[in-house]
């Protein structure tokens, strides 16, 4: 005769905690303008963000969350707010632009940052290999095709992989604390 074998693993009693210890009360959010002075203690650099839009003008934006995501295949990311005037263009593009400001370009800068104005106006701009609009005497830029958008919170993250790529010497514009500053060129 043969018994049956107990005590096998899907045997096992499970154990509930039944304490009476009240459950602990949600975190406090982080006040925006708190965090905001925050992030501010971190140097970026600045960056002008550009597309054409479908009848071929000019679209672009400031942005300071620019960073490399990938070397292969090499991927940038910048992130838009979803109620830059932008977006919508940025939605529909194929390729965008990122032109890497120059310490001497604090002014295309605080252009490029004003809403309710055609910031393209006056401004010179050359299209790239893949159309998209460069402003000439930057430090660096990019073209690039959009390879996804992720919202997120109230901004989207614009990950796009870079088809060519330019850069020259020089010091870039650096934001910091809320307003712009230049690196002596000095290393430690």
């Amino acid at each position: 005769m043969i018994l049956p074998r107990y005590g096998q693993h899907h045997d096992k009693i499970r154990l509930i905690d039944m304490s009476s210890k009240p459950a602990a009360p949600p975190p406090a959010p982080v006040d925006p303008a708190h965090f905001r002075r925050t992030c501010a203690r971190f140097p970026t650099g600045v960056t002008i963000l550009t597309v054409l839009d479908r009848q071929g003008a000019p679209h672009g934006m400031t942005a300071s969350s620019f960073t490399s995501v990938s070397l292969s295949p090499p991927l940038v990311l910048v992130c838009v707010d979803h109620r830059a005037t932008v977006m919508s263009h940025l939605r529909r593009a194929e390729h965008i632009g990122i032109n890497v400001l120059s310490q001497e370009q604090h002014e295309l800068s605080a252009r490029f940052s004003r809403r309710g104005e055609d910031r393209f106006e006056g401004v010179d701009w050359i299209p790239g290999r893949h159309g998209v609009p460069l402003v000439p005497g930057v430090l660096a830029s990019f073209e690039c095709a959009v390879h996804k958008l992720v919202d997120a919170g109230d901004h989207a993250i614009l990950i796009a992989e870079v088809l060519h790529a330019e850069h020259r010497e020089g010091f870039p514009l650096v934001y910091f604390g809320s307003g712009y500053h230049r690196l002596d060129g000095s290393h430690k």
